[in-house]
């Protein structure tokens, strides 16, 4: 992501909570919210993907053996 200069509006919805004195549990409690609210994106996209692209347990058995470094 580049730098514009702008806030999203992610930085800006969270900003929000800036105006209020959160305690340390509350603090863990909303970056565990928002750990799971990306990890079940994650999930999603993946999921997607399996199904778009057919992909099994044979798929990832032969990721096992890919060599994807390169020379550089």
């Amino acid at each position: 992501m580049e730098a514009t200069g702008k806030l999203t509006n992610v930085q800006l919805e969270l900003l929000k909570l800036f105006q209020y004195n959160l305690s340390d549990a509350q603090l863990t409690d909303i970056k565990g919210m928002l750990a799971r609210y990306f990890a079940d994106v994650a999930s999603s996209e993946m999921d997607k993907l399996w199904e778009e692209q057919s992909w099994d347990e044979k798929t990832i058995e032969s990721w096992k053996d890919e060599h994807l470094r390169t020379s550089g």
